[in-house]
């Protein structure tokens, strides 16, 4: 052999040689890079932790906070809202009543035919009108004219047979989901706007007053009989369908519950106790915190860039408007720190909120063998294509830690309500049965969310106690609610039916 060729197949078998250190160093960085991302999993899974004697701690701190804010204003950071309602629908109300439902971009109007404990609901219409969006922002005046002549058009539609007597004004509930400051059963000041409004004349005045003067001014006799926000309507709508409903709760975009309490039990209550003995009260539990919550740096620095830092804690760990957020950012460190997703991060990973719940959800119950709907979503959402089924597992067990978390807090807090009214034991020889009613797209679609939920219910009570307390869907009680509300606080109870 010539020279000349041995020298070639020394370069060859360098080369070759090369070629192969090359693969055994990429193989080796990849399972390196692989084992990164599986120590950010895990890292994270072990902070997102939820035993239950961790749960435990989280729902008696809810209770601790509840007593706290019903002992005095500021004196918790649950608000424990007086809500004047005490008197939750029985079932015996009869007649015509309205509701407006006006918490977004869109308000509905709604006409409700009570007919009594016989024939309960016996008509039910709606219209829902989407808002312009300059009215979002403009003046009072010209929303409130809106909503009035939007309701004034729903009145002039009754059907014959169903007018009032001309001595009597049509009634209607006020569901309004912003924050209040409740000053009667019918009158509230607004605190501020939220999702997407800003009205700056309504900041501070009356709701109730500002509708009335715009029905007022378009000649539409009605009066405002309850003002609520869409959780106590929830309530309402669940109690006028079960006797022995005792809370309710939204999981949705948003999170909140409210309760039946008894009036002695509100230190903070200075006026005459209520005939019936009980005062429902908005919680606003999204507020809760505590030192027993299992969160992570995640979690830290979405509230930090958030636009209400260090508020509403509870929310952002477990309602629909953050889950996938939660997702996104954990997903991002695993692209950043472990090259997850190859050598460069996903331009679309790095858009806040891009990741939204039912993403997540679709992602999480992917039962697929080859897991197409996770490789669908982060083609048509995060621009991802070529995930091997191993990425994908991971994605999904990563979707599983952040909806386990938050379906198992969602549980405590349910749990710490019912220690607060004395439902979380077995009294001797009573079965009383305790409802709690429960409403949103998140715990209505997100299936695996629900069932975790309930079961961590059964767990944290005992199976015994759990046997009396029930989990029920309500579905659109926030509407139909406040229909009911204006009917149980009616002016004319009392008064035989004309």
């Amino acid at each position: 052999m010539g020279k000349v060729a041995v020298g070639a197949a020394a370069v060859c078998a360098a080369a070759v040689c090369a070629a192969a250190a090359l693969v055994v160093h990429h193989r080796m960085k990849s399972s390196g890079k692989w084992a990164q991302a599986q120590s950010i999993l895990k890292d994270f899974e072990e902070k997102c932790g939820t035993p239950i004697s961790k749960l435990k701690q989280v729902a008696d701190a809810m209770t601790v906070e509840m007593h706290a804010g019903l002992a005095s204003e500021g004196g918790s950071k649950l608000k424990m809202i007086i809500s004047y309602v005490d008197n939750l629908p029985t079932g015996d109300e009869k007649g015509l009543f309205y509701a407006l439902d006006l918490g977004g971009t869109n308000f509905r109007v709604l006409r409700v035919h009570l007919g009594g404990k016989e024939h309960r609901v016996v008509k039910q219409e709606f219209e829902e009108v989407s808002i312009p969006p300059h009215l979002m922002t403009g003046s009072s005046d010209a929303l409130f004219d809106y909503i009035a002549e939007a309701l004034a058009k729903f009145v002039a539609t009754e059907s014959e047979g169903l007018h009032f007597s001309p001595d009597r004004q049509r009634e209607l509930g006020f569901t309004f989901s912003f924050p209040v400051r409740q000053t009667s059963i019918s009158s509230g000041t607004l605190i501020k706007w939220t999702k997407g409004f800003s009205i700056e004349d309504a900041v501070g005045q009356d709701v109730v007053g500002e509708l009335t003067k715009a029905m007022e001014r378009i000649g539409l006799d009605m009066r405002v009989t309850a003002l609520v926000n869409d959780t106590i309507g929830t309530l309402a709508g669940g109690r006028y369908n079960n006797p022995d409903v005792v809370a309710a709760v939204i999981l949705g975009t948003g999170t909140n519950a409210a309760y039946v309490e008894r009036a002695h039990a509100i230190p903070k209550w200075h006026g005459l106790l209520p005939k019936s003995g009980d005062m429902v009260i908005n919680m606003e539990w999204g507020n809760f915190r505590s030192s027993h919550l299992p969160i992570s740096e995640y979690d830290q620095a979405l509230d930090t860039e958030s636009l209400n830092p260090g508020e509403q804690i509870f929310e952002k760990m477990i309602s629909g408007m953050y889950l996938g957020e939660v997702v996104r950012r954990v997903l991002y460190k695993m692209a950043d720190e472990a090259a997850f997703f190859g050598d460069t991060i996903p331009e679309k990973l790095k858009i806040p909120f891009i990741l939204r719940t039912p993403h997540m959800s679709a992602m999480h119950q992917d039962t697929s063998p080859d897991l197409k709907i996770v490789a669908t979503k982060l083609k048509d959402i995060l621009e991802i294509s070529n995930t091997s089924l191993k990425m994908r597992k991971v994605i999904v067990e990563l979707c599983d830690i952040v909806a386990t978390r938050g379906a198992r807090l969602s549980a405590a807090g349910i749990a710490g309500i019912l220690k607060k009214i004395g439902r979380d034991t077995l009294k001797d020889g009573e079965k009383q049965k305790s409802v709690v009613s429960l409403d949103g797209g998140l715990y209505e679609h997100y299936t695996k969310f629900r069932t975790c939920m309930e079961s961590t219910l059964t767990e944290l009570l005992g199976e015994e106690v759990s046997e009396n307390i029930v989990i029920e869907h309500s579905n659109d009680g926030s509407g139909i609610g406040a229909a009911l509300l204006a009917a149980s606080h009616s002016q004319y109870i009392g008064i035989d039916e004309s």
